[in-house]
């Protein structure tokens, strides 16, 4: 059989091949055959295929043979027929052990089923005509196997990129393919132009296997010289393989990766979470320390403190990491860490230090204590100190209301309203999370100051005898004032709503002419003096109006009663003369 380059070229050529041979027994004898058959037959392993012979031109009768030609150019008889009315007859000879073997049907036509790859031979049909003239074509016959998927084998040692010649990288398999396929290798997707001759940068070896079914393996290995870049360089290997009719089919192997030997270059060292933008860490957080150089495999890392000029070894690992638990402001200082890597370059800096920096803050203090007691109008100047590391910012302040930046809290002519609770808030504008705060009660201490403004429900004057009144008495001061009502039944001091030191008590009676004239008074005392006032009701109208109407009320009563009492007594007497009748005499 021809080599698969030589079917490819021949795919130009016409469908149509038209053999006319002038074959004549006698010199006088002429006649002419003109068979047509197609030079190519493409068909996919296992579909069935027919191989057609057409004789030219009308013939009463011709006989038609079908021969196999092996590769040294012997034939072999398969087939043959003749031609009886509109079809022909005949049958197999021999199937040279083809199975299924083969078939002639009435058209002349020889049928392979199943097709093989064993059946890529020339196929040749004669036809003759009369006792001499004969013509012949010959048919050639290409089967096509789609190669199993793609296998591929990477190296899975460890190269070196130090070696000056290119190095296996990986084997890749096509099995089971016709005609015998082609592989590309690929990196990154990119194809890799590499020779087949071996050189120093990179080349590639091929085998191709015909197996016992006839179909063909292929067997690549890709050499390279590799680089660093290559530590994450995807590669990759891609079949190519013909179809019937000119088309083409690829399959591609699995990615693969590289496990790469390189020296370290360059060292990287930083403090991880919850370090801050300036490089700060909390007293009381763990701490971690990271170490990375950019050799592989890892080198092995070695941490240290610096102390004078002394390298006090923390710990040895192979993953780069340190942890500081609960780190003190002791341990401020400098770290290092050191990569051994004994492959690398003698002026590659393999050690890095850096500065920790922990920053702490004291608990507050206050120079005056948490709580102070002040008189009324009387003058107050605090202070509040604290250490830490970065200096850290006071600030006080009143129910959330900043009152001044710095250590120092002065007040002047302090009124009840000055006291309550001041806090003195210590922060680091470089360490967010760490903050302090300490609280400051103050007392104004004074005679009691009232507040009944608000609590008479009507204008003085304007009462009726008999109305009932609430009347609430508010007071402040401190010690804390006690209330007293000139009548009894008030309710005991309770403090009063919206704070500031107010305490209210309500008592709740019912007005009368007496108390027009005295008033009821409210009193709140401590032991630095106490407050008096006196509610007045003014003149105190009388409840006359209202007995007038109930006067009237019960004579109608009355009246409405004795109605009833007459009409139930004429009633009684019902039929009796004279009985009930206007005007009439004497005792009923």
């Amino acid at each position: 059989m021809e080599p698969p380059d030589a079917w490819a070229r021949t795919r130009g050529a016409p469908r149509l091949l038209v053999l006319a041979l002038l074959l004549g027994a006698q010199p006088d004898a002429q006649a002419e055959v003109q068979v047509s058959v197609p030079p190519l037959v493409e068909v996919m392993r296992g579909e069935s295929v027919a191989l057609n012979c057409t004789p030219l031109g009308v013939h009463d009768y011709f006989m038609l043979e079908w021969y196999l030609a092996d590769r040294s150019g012997v034939r072999h008889r398969l087939a043959s027929g003749e031609l009886r009315g509109s079809e022909i007859q005949g049958g197999v000879h021999s199937s040279r052990g083809r199975s299924p073997p083969y078939q002639l049907d009435s058209q002349g036509r020889l049928m392979l089923a199943e097709a093989q790859v064993g059946d890529e031979r020339d196929y040749v049909c004669v036809v003759t005509v009369g006792a001499t003239v004969t013509a012949e074509a010959t048919v050639r016959l290409q089967v096509f196997a789609k190669p199993e998927a793609t296998e591929v084998a990477p190296n899975r040692g460890t190269l070196s990129v130090t070696d000056d010649i290119a190095q296996e990288i990986a084997t890749c398999n096509s099995r089971n393919g016709n005609p015998a396929p082609k592989i590309t290798w690929h990196r990154n997707g990119e194809p890799l132009q590499v020779p087949m001759e071996v050189n120093t940068e990179g080349y590639m070896t091929s085998r191709t296997v015909r197996e016992a079914s006839g179909l063909q393996s292929l067997t690549s290995t890709l050499y390279l010289r590799l680089r660093k870049t290559d530590r994450d360089a995807s590669f990759h290997c891609s079949v190519h393989y013909l179809l019937p009719k000119g088309q083409h089919g690829r399959l591609d192997s699995p990615p693969f990766g590289l496990t790469l030997h390189y020296p370290t270059e360059h060292v990287q060292f930083w403090v991880g979470s919850p370090a801050t933008t300036e490089g700060w860490v909390r007293e009381g957080d763990s701490v971690q320390l990271f170490c990375r150089g950019d050799g592989s495999p890892s080198p092995e890392y070695t941490f240290y403190r610096l102390q004078d000029k002394q390298e006090d070894v923390l710990k040895i690992n192979l993953e780069g990491n340190l942890t500081l638990e609960r780190v003190q402001r002791g341990q401020s200082g400098i770290y290092g860490c050191r990569v051994e890597d004994y492959d690398a370059e003698e002026d590659a800096e393999l050690s890095q230090t850096l500065e920790l920096r922990v920053a702490y803050l004291d608990p507050l203090e206050l120079s005056n204590g948490e709580e102070l007691a002040l008189p009324l109008g009387g003058s107050l100047a605090t202070n509040c100190s604290v250490k830490g590391l970065p200096t850290p910012t006071l600030r006080w302040t009143k129910d959330s209301i900043p009152l001044g930046d710095g250590p120092t809290l002065s007040l002047s002519s302090v009124t009840f309203d000055s006291a309550g609770s001041y806090t003195c808030e210590a922060s680091m504008p470089t360490v967010p999370l760490l903050s302090r705060n300490r609280i400051l009660r103050l007392l104004v201490e004074g005679s009691p100051e009232l507040r009944p403004e608000e609590t008479l429900p009507k204008a003085e004057g304007s009462w009726t005898e008999g109305d009932e009144v609430r009347l609430v008495c508010s007071a402040r001061g401190y010690p804390e004032p006690k209330l007293k009502w000139s009548q009894a039944g008030g309710h005991p001091a309770e403090p009063a709503p919206g704070g500031q030191g107010w305490v209210s008590s309500s008592l709740t009676l019912k007005v009368t002419s007496a108390l027009s004239q005295d008033g009821v008074s409210c009193e709140a005392s401590n032991p630095h003096g106490n407050a008096r006032h006196v509610f007045h009701f003014g003149p105190v109208a009388p409840q006359t109006s209202q007995a007038g109407v109930a006067v009237m009320a019960v004579a109608i009563s009355v009246g409405l009663l004795l109605l009833v009492v007459a009409a139930f007594y004429c009633m009684r007497r019902k039929g009796r003369p004279g009985c009930c009748r206007q005007g009439e005499k004497g005792a009923p």
